[in-house]
């Protein structure tokens, strides 16, 4: 079957794919538009582990002001300059310090959070759980189900993204891997506000 230079289009401003990505995808799908979307998905959500392990040498500090009260600066990693000079990057870049500035996190991941740090929130939880008098195993969900929500006020990736609560920083940016097709990392962040 022929696939129209037309629907290749329509499929690449759909999706953000390269042209022989949407127009094998395409032909995979017999020319059916929704379907050919659903296989780049899928193709997609493949390459992202994939791209997970390889370096991220380049990218860009991005910085984001509030009211002149806040300010962040924040250094997000991808594999080319290519990229890095990006419009739809640097726009990526501009919303993880406009998160930053919104959510004050304290990490950017759960793995970066210190075992002291672990240690005494659950200590925390555990004692304000007890308290309630519920039974011990009960007293394990709850601790875990407040252990869940300290991650999400205090990772930058596990928080809903300030533009798409519905959507996690860490989805957000997976979904710039899908379309951009490098791997992308962010490094490190600071933030002030005035007075502290």
């Amino acid at each position: 079957m022929a696939i129209s230079a037309d629907l290749v289009k329509e499929l690449r401003e759909k999706t953000g794919v390269g042209f022989m990505e949407c127009k094998s995808a395409l032909g995979e799908a017999k020319g059916n538009l929704d379907d050919a979307v659903t296989i780049l998905r899928k193709r997609g959500l493949a390459s992202m582990a994939k791209k997970a392990g390889r370096e991220t040498k380049d990218g860009i500090i991005g910085s984001y002001i509030h009211n002149g009260k806040i300010g962040v600066m924040v250094e997000v990693n991808c594999e080319t300059d290519f990229v890095a000079r990006n419009s739809d990057f640097q726009s990526l870049v501009k919303d993880i310090a406009m998160q930053v500035a919104a959510s004050d996190p304290r990490f950017i991941s759960k793995e970066d959070v210190t075992e002291d740090v672990l240690a005494q929130e659950r200590e925390i939880y555990q004692e304000q759980a007890r308290s309630t008098g519920k039974p011990e195993p009960v007293l394990d969900k709850i601790v875990e189900g407040r252990m869940s929500k300290f991650y999400q006020e205090t990772c930058l990736l596990e928080q809903p993204f300030v533009k798409d609560p519905a959507v996690s920083v860490k989805d957000h940016i997976a979904t710039f891997v899908q379309k951009i097709g490098e791997n992308i990392k962010v490094r490190r962040f600071v933030r002030f506000k005035l007075g502290e």
